[in-house]
């Protein structure tokens, strides 16, 4: 059985893999939906840190799982999205491996989630290609409205670049991210 999201296949030995993976809090004991999926967070973390290499140089896949602690089975479904989207290139054979391309580097956080996840709304209300029928009459649509313009212009006000420009962290220093 897989689970569809736009442009990737998750098995289900992925979807357990990140089931088990998920931080868990005694304090709560539902999910939010209002949280990036680990696909949309394995493919920022593997665009910065192609971003923080100099351009036209290759990172093979196990070299990425390591730096951005993730499955390398479940990181090479995104990076293929990643490549279909136009923001890395993969490359077979002896000098193969996965770049970022000038898009990527340029991409917004947006754009990179929305590769991956599609469009990113907070609430069906605000989704451009939906169509609310309560919105004339309710009073949290401006709410929505609101937090959805704000969330869009904070992840459109990084890039890639911006990113992997930051001085690395101690943990990023050792080459994880």
């Amino acid at each position: 059985m897989t689970k569809q999201l736009p442009g990737l296949k998750i098995t289900r030995a992925d979807a357990i893999s990140l089931e088990a993976a998920r931080p868990r809090s005694r304090n709560i004991t539902h999910s939010s939906s209002m949280q990036l999926t680990r696909a949309a967070d394995y493919a920022l973390r593997a665009l910065i840190y192609l971003a923080t290499r100099p351009a036209a140089e290759r990172a093979l896949l196990p070299e990425l799982a390591h730096a951005t602690a993730a499955p390398e089975s479940f990181l090479s479904k995104v990076l293929q999205c990643l490549c279909r989207a136009g923001l890395a290139a993969s490359h077979r054979g002896q000098f193969g491996g996965f770049e970022i391309l000038p898009a990527g580097r340029a991409a917004t956080v947006a754009a990179v989630i929305e590769s991956i996840e599609g469009p990113i709304s907070l609430n069906a209300c605000v989704n451009s290609e939906l169509s609310c029928t309560r919105k004339s009459f309710c009073p949290a649509h401006p709410v929505w409205v609101e937090a959805q313009a704000a969330m869009l212009a904070v992840l459109n006000a990084r890039t890639i670049a911006d990113l992997a420009a930051h001085p690395p962290s101690e943990q990023c220093s050792r080459n994880r991210f």
